[in-house]
């Protein structure tokens, strides 16, 4: 979260009535607007401030290609000093327990956590983490370094690690991959079921709903302790509660009552005459397997997914809340339901209700598979796979554009020719092309894979 003072109290009301209808979106992640209850920002916390100034002048030049950003992908290949998707963690004034679950919903705000170690050297608390990319790590440590988790203690201290991947051997209460849910829990250890530590209750959490304009402002299940809300403005957003089912770090809608750890989603606001359950299933198998898809009878703009886990509704719903699909702002949250029951026989359905537990277009379930590491937000370029050789540039162009796409840049792969980038005219434009194309019958029994990009071209 961040506060921003306008010049004038008009340009704050402009800039909120531009962005109401359509929610904008920073590095392909939906941002909330709204007023603070503040009249202007006090800006005389020097060292805070100086980070602030900072982060900005980092920014600035970059956006004037006068730095490269720490972290970010270079030509070679190379990893530069600092661009390890691996974080070293230590944890200072540890007068609460902090546990895996904590850190992994601290850190899942700034990118995908694939796997964590927690163990203990020197009487010190200390982590390893790794992100899906190097530069979120960058943008974790710069955010979080020096930090508090607790009012006024449980410090974070943050390193790059020389470490460039983790070899975690067990899921439990000290190390998990999150992309390999088929490990053993280890002799003596609890397992993944473990209640939340007693750190969820420690003083100096307050439990405080963010309370958000238009209805649907984000809860944020974020420690938001003195050391993590905004320090420096007197009477800042107030700490808010860890939650068992923020472990993810995952965005909710406040009312909306779902289960914590379950894993089928309450998706809203689509677009009735559009939208079908191949559709859905499609999207939301981007994130993780989907078994089933509901879309209500009575009420078409509403529709139940169900995900093969709840690691997986948690992904999905971190990533395509906020997202635009067919004109309209699709949102996500978790169910009160906690499976989607197929409809009896001789039950009224039109095909509305659909079982894809055996689908073979499940991206997941493959333990282990690559699939797990390149699991990126929505965004506007698209990585094409499985293409046969007889296929040209202009015959996929040509195939996006029949879709109504509007083709902005395509790249073949130059190692591997079978892969290619596609950038297409918007981020809309890219969820709605992979949901109609990805598998796509390209000849020679080769179906089109599609999946979102962290590139661009």
């Amino acid at each position: 979260m961040a506060f921003l003072e306008m010049a004038s109290e008009e340009a704050a009301i402009t800039m909120v009535n531009y962005y109401t209808p359509v929610t904008p979106h920073l590095r392909s992640q939906p941002i909330f607007i709204q007023y603070s209850n503040h009249r202007e920002l006090k800006t005389d916390n020097l060292p805070n401030q100086a980070r602030a100034q900072a982060a900005l002048q980092a920014v600035s030049a970059v956006q004037s290609g006068s730095l490269a950003l720490p972290g970010a992908p270079t030509n070679e290949g190379t990893m530069l000093p600092g661009q390890s998707p691996v974080l070293r963690i230590i944890i200072e004034n540890l007068f609460y327990p902090v546990t895996l679950e904590v850190l992994h919903q601290i850190f899942s705000k700034f990118g995908t956590v694939l796997k964590i170690i927690t163990f203990t050297k020197n009487n010190q608390f200390q982590a390893l983490l790794q992100y899906a990319d190097p530069l979120n790590a960058q943008y974790a440590k710069m955010a979080l370094d020096g930090q508090n988790i607790y009012n006024a203690c449980c410090t974070l201290r943050i390193d790059f690690s020389k470490l460039t991947s983790l070899n975690v051997k067990y899921n439990n209460d000290k190390s998990r991959d999150f992309t390999r849910l088929d490990l053993p829990t280890g002799d003596g250890h609890p397992s993944l079921e473990s209640p939340m530590a007693a750190a969820f209750g420690a003083p100096g959490i307050i439990s405080s709903p963010y309370a958000g304009a238009a209805g649907f402002a984000p809860a944020i299940g974020f420690p938001q302790a003195t050391g993590l809300s905004v320090p420096g403005v007197p009477g800042a957003l107030g700490p808010l509660a860890l939650t068992s089912s923020a472990v993810t770090g995952r965005m909710s809608i406040p009312g909306a009552g779902g289960i914590p750890g379950n894993s089928v989603l309450l998706v809203t606001n689509l677009n009735p005459d559009l939208i079908t359950p191949h559709g859905l299933f499609i999207l939301f198998g981007v994130y993780g397997d989907v078994h089933r898809v509901k879309i209500m009878f009575n009420k078409k703009e509403n529709a139940l997914v169900q995900m093969a886990d709840a690691n997986q509704a948690q992904l999905a719903m971190n990533h395509l809340n906020g997202q635009r699909l067919y004109g309209k702002v699709l949102r996500a949250t978790l169910s009160k339901h906690q499976a989607v029951q197929l409809p009896r026989e001789g039950q009224e359905d039109q095909g509305l209700t659909k079982d894809f537990s055996n689908s073979p277009l499940h991206r997941f379930k493959k333990p282990g598979s690559k699939n797990f590491q390149n699991i990126f937000p929505p965004s506007a370029t698209l990585h094409l796979s499985n293409i046969p050789p007889s296929v040209t540039m202009d015959d996929l162009k040509n195939l996006f554009t029949e879709a109504g796409c509007s083709v902005k840049a395509f790249k073949f792969f130059q190692k591997d020719r079978k892969m290619a980038l596609i950038q297409l005219g918007s981020v809309e434009e890219a969820i709605q092309a992979l949901i109609e194309l990805h598998n796509h019958d390209l000849g020679e029994n080769h179906h089109l894979r599609v999946s979102f990009s962290k590139s661009t071209i």
